[in-house]
């Protein structure tokens, strides 16, 4: 009998612990007391089991548990359900880790170009990779055209819309994406770059569908989803229709799953066909630790065959003087995401990009060096 093993965190006192494993065993399995079964093999072969216990520290406990694959098969919105569906209500738990069997990585595929793709899609090789937003919310398409024409020039790598920015009055999807895609295009073509475009994808499975034919047909090379709002299932369909165009994972909403953000925003989203993954990187506007960052992004690249790597895009409030530090926790395989900071510099936008992209020529070439050393 496969099963997948979940490893969970969560309070109790040390003398309910082995009860309330068992409960969460029951929970994440058939929801039922087991006098309630009435066949001897759904208590052989359904019920999950306590694989392991494990103190943490005082009143907090490792619980992991083996779940029959068959009750969770690898479709996302039935694997999220039983990883985690009514035990996310319990709001001293947390689901940390999974390790699924190797059928289901076949079964889901994981990224369709990963680094290597995107690399080649940027033409970026030896150094990190760079990144931009368009923001902020309100401003028409053309005036969100003249930034990415502008950012595009400065060679930044990919350029992405913020992700609020979706089908508003202010700025309709269709124009604004035909908009943008033309001066980047245009940029591209001046300077012989190669800067990819990722329109905002929003709304329901037939809202994603049509812009994402609107994006391919405005040459699009990319697009950003934030798969915990368009939900797990929409997005690995959208990911299986979006052939040849690179697809980047936003956290939106993330961080209202109590899912440990390794396991969600590198394993999960990697596992559904995230090409890139954005995520909050320590010291900026929100409260992840740098071990989190780093374990994310570990999560994230690692070798999992037979998924391609992710690529981690650390963001929210970055800054070009934090280029040094980014890099040197990071490594090479990494888009480094700078929006706001950016675009503070108003009339010297271009400047302040072009030094963001210099500074991380500057360390490439220099990791290149010490490399050949």
């Amino acid at each position: 009998m496969s099963r997948l093993y979940a490893t969970y965190h969560l309070s109790c006192d040390a003398a309910a612990i082995a009860a309330r494993a068992q409960a969460l065993a029951l929970e994440q399995s058939i929801e039922c007391p087991l006098e309630a079964v009435p066949e001897p093999a759904i208590l052989d072969e359904i019920v999950a089991r306590v694989d392991d216990i494990t103190k943490l520290a005082p009143g907090r406990f490792a619980v992991r548990l083996a779940l029959a694959a068959v009750t969770a098969p690898p479709e996302p919105g039935q694997l999220i359900n039983m990883l985690f569906g009514n035990s996310s209500l319990q709001d001293d738990i947390a689901l940390v880790d999974v390790e699924w069997p190797q059928d289901y990585l076949a079964a889901f595929g994981g990224p369709r170009l990963g680094i290597a793709g995107l690399r080649q899609r940027c033409g970026a090789h030896g150094r990190a990779l760079t990144a931009s937003a368009l923001k902020p919310q309100g401003l028409a398409p053309a005036a969100l055209a003249d930034l990415a024409g502008t950012l595009a020039r400065s060679g930044i790598d990919l350029i992405k819309d913020d992700h609020g920015i979706a089908d508003q009055a202010y700025s309709p999807f269709a124009a604004r994406v035909s908009a943008v895609s033309r001066a980047v295009a245009e940029a591209n073509a001046a300077r012989g770059g190669h800067t990819l475009y990722a329109p905002n994808l929003s709304g329901s499975l037939d809202d994603l569908r049509r812009q994402l034919d609107l994006a391919r047909a405005a040459g699009a090379a990319a697009v950003l989803v934030a798969p915990m709002i368009v939900g797990l299932a929409s997005f690995h369909a959208l990911v299986r229709e979006a052939e040849g165009l690179a697809v980047i994972a936003h956290p939106a909403l993330a961080g209202a799953a109590r899912i440990a953000p390794p396991l969600l925003l590198g394993k999960l989203f990697r596992l559904l066909g995230a090409d890139a993954t954005v995520f909050p990187h320590s010291g900026g506007r929100f409260g992840y630790s740098a071990a989190t960052c780093r374990q994310l992004a570990d999560a994230a690249r690692a070798p999992w065959p037979p998924l391609q790597p992710c690529l981690p895009v650390p963001a929210g409030g970055m800054s070009v003087d934090r280029v040094p530090e980014l890099l040197a926790c990071y490594g090479e395989d990494v888009m480094l995401l700078i929006g706001g900071s950016l675009l503070s510099a108003r009339d010297r936008l271009g400047a302040a990009a072009a030094q963001f992209v210099a500074a991380v020529a500057e360390h490439g070439a220099a990791h290149q060096a010490h490399n050949e050393d």
